[in-house]
């Protein structure tokens, strides 16, 4: 199928990624997906953070990333996970 180069491509793609969402323990819903945005000959390709609300209602947050911005959000979480499963390694903790 040809679509014309102007034509947009707006929306939500299905993640290859096997997993991508995860309930915390407070009950919000976190999903990951790829964002496709504008035409087809120049498509804006991000990832979407949506942070759902929780069991009381509140709402949550929607974030869109550049890859190098999703990657260092990872990056991130990965070293407060770390410094949070093992304090004695954390140099903030003293």
């Amino acid at each position: 199928m040809t679509t014309p180069a102007n034509e947009r491509h707006d929306g939500i793609e299905r993640s290859p990624v096997a997993e991508p969402r995860l309930v915390t323990m407070c009950g919000r819903r976190i999903e990951v997906r790829r964002l496709r945005l504008g035409r087809a000959d120049r498509p804006v390709s991000r990832i979407a953070l949506d942070v759902g609300e929780d069991r009381g209602g509140v709402p949550g947050a929607w974030a869109s990333l550049t890859p190098d911005e999703a990657r260092g959000l990872a990056r991130l979480l990965l070293l407060q996970a770390g410094a949070t499963e093992h304090p004695a390694d954390d140099p903030f903790s003293h």
